[in-house]
């Protein structure tokens, strides 16, 4: 038997278990396993023994003549938490997700409440939590790294908590300069492996985002201000497909069958709606921006889709494609 599936089959149990406070049967224990593991009641209460034996505080009881397991209510030693064992794991584990953001203030106290948890966790039980890492991991893809910018992060997580305007000098990449610039800092958006600020720029009169490691210096002043009631930050953000905003167009995209089988399986963006068709394509219906960001998307599926609409997007993909030809 693959250890694999001893571990699946064990935070299945812990899962049921934890939401059951008058306790399971083995026959209840037994439902809970995924069809594709071993449910054979005998591999069961063997992984109730290994559960018992690495100090999870499972106990049993006899109600009714029937055997019935049980958890308790948390941890020792974080009595008051109330959390379950896989809610204790899951933050513990959680601690890879904090790379991109090691060496800032929100890392480190994140870190330090995660070491806590994780010290709560007894020393068998932590085991198990180790082998964790041979069927689940975190792969975090492209992302920047904040590390040399803990200070403007600390300054920037300061300013959105006492809404305090800051002042800061930008390098903007599109227009190849840096200016100086007042913001009203609204909020940090970590997204796409990458750490943005939703501010009002007093230079433009407008709120923007801006990449906090373009940020080359910034200056906290004691100016207090307000954000707008009418302001919704999420509304800002969701027509962008990823941060770049622009006006809102209606994209319909036409997939082939070989590139249809994966885009179909992801969320892309909220507002998308998926219609298979005829020998296995797809059609995509979503509401974005139009932006460089939305053009270079569309390219990164290659010959395996087809802009139907609107007509000016299918142009730019046909020039931008001919440029690229044209390097060759």
């Amino acid at each position: 038997m693959p250890r694999n599936d001893q571990v699946t089959r064990q935070w299945h149990l812990l899962q049921r278990l934890s939401g059951a406070r008058q306790g399971l049967t083995l026959a209840q224990l037994v439902d809970a396993i995924p069809p594709e593991l071993s449910r054979h009641p005998r591999t069961v209460r063997r992984d109730l023994a290994a559960l018992e034996a690495s100090h999870f505080p499972l106990l049993t009881e006899r109600v009714n003549g029937e055997v019935r397991w049980r958890l308790l209510d948390g941890f020792r030693n974080i009595p008051s938490l109330s959390l379950s064992p896989t809610e204790l794991m899951a933050l513990a584990f959680s601690r890879q997700l904090l790379t991109p953001l090691q060496g800032t203030l929100i890392a480190r106290s994140l870190n330090s409440a995660l070491s806590k948890i994780t010290a709560a966790i007894p020393s068998e039980a932590s085991e198990y939590l180790q082998r964790l890492d041979q069927w689940f991991s975190v792969g975090l893809g492209p992302h920047k790294n904040y590390r040399h910018h803990r200070e403007t992060i600390d300054i920037l997580s300061h300013a959105v908590a006492h809404r305090r305007t800051v002042q800061m000098r930008y390098f903007s990449a599109g227009r190849n300069v840096t200016t100086r610039r007042e913001v009203d800092p609204y909020r940090l958006r970590y997204v796409d492996g990458g750490l943005y600020l939703i501010a009002y720029c007093h230079w433009r009169k407008d709120v923007r985002m801006f990449a906090v490691e373009r940020i080359k210096s910034l200056t906290p002043t004691d100016h207090p201000y307000q954000m707008p009631l009418h302001f919704d930050i999420d509304a800002y953000v969701e027509d962008a497909l990823v941060i770049m905003r622009g006006e809102r167009i209606t994209v319909e995209l036409k997939f082939d069958k070989r590139t249809a089988a994966w885009v179909k399986d992801r969320i892309w963006h909220p507002s998308q709606q998926m219609t298979p068709l005829k020998d296995g394509q797809l059609l995509m219906t979503l509401q974005v921006a139009d932006s460089r960001e939305l053009l270079g998307w569309i390219l990164s599926f290659g010959s395996g889709v087809h802009v139907l609409k609107p007509e000016h997007l299918r142009e730019a993909v046909r020039q931008e494609a001919k440029k690229l030809l044209a390097r060759r």
